[in-house]
């Protein structure tokens, strides 16, 4: 069953990939392995050029002559597969896009590591993944990409917070946990698992982990 809060309903599409609806738009995030591709996209958000947040087929599958796609310079080369027309983003950055406003924080690793003796960290700042906190009406929702609790993250406001926990290349269970009670959204959705890495056994992890007054809502899959 998808989420409701106020005016927007959120459905968890596996993965990283969400899709929210709304008044006059339908908006998708990271969609992944997508077979039926409705409803089509107003707005498309791609946080990174990684096979399992970037998906051609799957963008091919949704999009329609009006869709926006917004997406990182990284992921310039995924995305333009299927779509000419990009809105290309860098983290800091604030844009309007039909009745939505996005903003881009920088998405990355600072304990992830490919190969601790060499250094070599997953997700590097320097390359310019992004996450999204979107405003649509009176909703804030903040969507953490492939990251750790980076500095950057301390002072988000949002009411809706979709936040990794598998541990693999994104937070462990407790750094998600760790973040949510920082910032004290209203509400927790836990993703990055069930399809690739982790389980739903992370989510119950964090789950038990945020502090009381924070809504934390695990998602079923949608079909």
């Amino acid at each position: 069953m998808p989420y409701r809060f106020k005016n927007l309903t959120i459905y968890w599409l596996g993965h990283d990939a969400f899709r929210i609806v709304g008044e006059g738009a339908v908006l998708y995030i990271d969609p992944y392995q997508i077979q039926l591709g409705e409803p089509k996209a107003d707005i498309v958000l791609i946080t990174h050029e990684h096979f399992d947040h970037c998906d051609p087929p799957s963008i091919q599958r949704l999009k329609k002559p009006s869709t926006i796609v917004v997406a990182p310079k990284i992921a310039r080369q995924c995305v333009g597969k299927v779509v000419t027309d990009i809105v290309e983003v860098t983290p800091g950055e604030t844009k309007s896009i039909e009745n939505i406003q996005v903003t881009t924080y920088p998405a990355y690793n600072i304990n992830k590591y490919r190969d601790i003796a060499r250094g070599v960290v997953f997700h590097p700042k320097q390359d310019g993944r992004v996450a999204y906190l979107i405003k649509w009406g009176d909703v804030s929702i903040f969507h953490a990409g492939d990251s750790d609790f980076i500095p950057e993250f301390r002072d988000i406001k949002t009411d809706v917070a979709l936040v990794p926990v598998s541990g693999v290349y994104v937070m462990t269970p407790s750094e998600a946990a760790e973040f949510v009670n920082t910032i004290e959204p209203k509400v927790a959705i836990p993703m990055h698992y069930g399809a690739i890495v982790g389980s739903r056994r992370e989510a119950e992890e964090f789950k038990r982990l945020v502090k009381p007054g924070i809504e934390v809502v695990i998602l079923e899959r949608e079909i």
